[in-house]
């Protein structure tokens, strides 16, 4: 392990640029949801064709998903994680401007392949960096991206509160935070990632190559890894595409209060992600994710069952923390596993998760359509039920975690 004090500066320095990368990449995705209640209405939706609508920002990350190690290869992570920065706000951009559901889904898959691209890359980029350190420092690049998610939802309600209009609140933080990015790669890493070939990244050929050899108890393993990904992946997208229209539509919460919904969420995610790596040390990662998925199951079913706003706003902060350490457990445990070429299982896992934010928005708005948002919103609970009963897959206490 490296020390402190023999870091080279240069170390230093990335670490504050990837710190930036994920700040922004949490904030600009951020900056548009709160205000999705608008959208829907000035575009006149009802919610299954808001939610068809909305799934296209994870459908365009499904697409693009796999291109990302190409592009690393040949150009390096930070600079792709930049470029997929400035191309995820434009098409945030065109989204908020928008004249018709078309373009405003166009706008989300643009935004989403790019925002694909650009997790890769940021998480490449941190690895690199990591290598250097010689100890974990992965785990604190996602706990600032949920700060950079708080920030943008925060700017996306005080915006509302002061009437901004959409447009304009879209440019600002389209600039801001495309400087934000511009300053992130001047601190980050030089050059092409020769270290992050084989280690972070691995394309289309090498994930069906290594599907082929696996055996079927490892097959088994990574499907339920898959799905404790996507358990994770359904709490989050219930956050980002419903909690502030549950709460703006269905209990009638002022607009600006609605949208704390959604930071209630992310905040209480922060805070699992911090606590949660001295947790899986202790405890294990299966136990872990045993009670977190408890914790979001009974949390928002208590929600659901006695609707109130401020109860509403418990529900998905209970939630947002129960499954912060989900995600990040099953990327490290499908790294590990025998037989996958190293960082194989990480994309597998990193790809196929997105499902869970390509089905649920439709899926919700279905139901929401014919029972009410309400019942639209059991997707978190059962989530939580899922995390539950496939936590066996993740590493009890013998075997640390992160």
């Amino acid at each position: 392990m490296t020390s402190s004090a023999t870091l080279d500066p240069a170390l230093r320095r990335a670490r504050v640029g990837v710190a930036l990368l994920f700040l922004t990449n949490g904030a600009l995705f951020a900056n548009i949801l709160p205000r999705y209640p608008e959208i829907k209405a000035e575009l006149g939706l009802d919610a299954a064709t808001y939610g068809l609508a909305i799934a296209a920002f994870p459908a365009g990350a499904i697409v693009a998903g796999l291109a990302a190690a190409m592009f690393i290869r040949r150009f390096g992570s930070a600079r792709v994680a930049v470029a997929g920065t400035i191309i995820t706000s434009l098409g945030i951009l065109a989204a908020g401007f928008a004249p018709s559901v078309l373009f405003f889904a166009l706008g989300l898959f643009l935004g989403g392949a790019a925002d694909a691209i650009t997790d890769v890359a940021q998480n490449a980029h941190a690895l690199r960096v990591q290598r250097g350190y010689g100890r974990s420092i992965i785990n604190s690049c996602h706990a600032i991206w949920s700060i950079g998610a708080v920030l943008g939802g925060s700017m996306a309600a005080v915006a509302i509160a002061v009437a901004v209009p959409l447009g304009i609140h879209l440019i600002i933080s389209a600039v801001a935070f495309g400087i934000v990015s511009l300053i992130a790669l001047r601190l980050c890493l030089p050059g092409r990632d020769r270290e992050t070939d084989e280690d972070a990244v691995a394309g289309g050929e090498e994930i069906g190559g290594a599907l082929q050899r696996i055996t079927a108890k490892v097959f088994i393993v990574l499907t339920a890894l898959v799905l404790i990904s996507i358990a994770g992946a359904l709490v989050e997208d219930a956050g980002m595409s419903w909690a502030t229209l549950y709460l703006a539509t269905s209990l009638e919460a002022p607009a600006a209060l609605a949208a704390t919904g959604y930071i209630a969420l992310v905040g209480a995610q922060f805070i699992g992600r911090i606590v949660g790596d001295g947790l899986t040390d202790r405890f294990g990662q299966r136990a872990v994710a045993l009670s977190g998925g408890l914790i979001t199951a009974v949390g928002m079913g208590l929600a659901l069952a006695f609707p109130s706003i401020p109860g509403t706003i418990i529900g998905f902060a209970a939630a947002g923390y129960g499954v912060a350490t989900l995600i990040p457990a099953a990327m490290h445990v499908a790294d590990e596993l025998p037989g996958l070429k190293h960082g194989a299982g990480l994309t597998i896992v990193s790809w196929l998760l997105r499902l869970g934010f390509l089905f649920s928005p439709p899926l919700v708005g279905l139901v929401a359509d014919n029972a009410g948002l309400r019942a639209g919103l059991l997707v978190v609970p059962i989530a939580g039920v899922v995390a539950v009963l496939f936590a066996w897959s993740l590493q009890g206490r013998a075997k640390r975690g992160l």
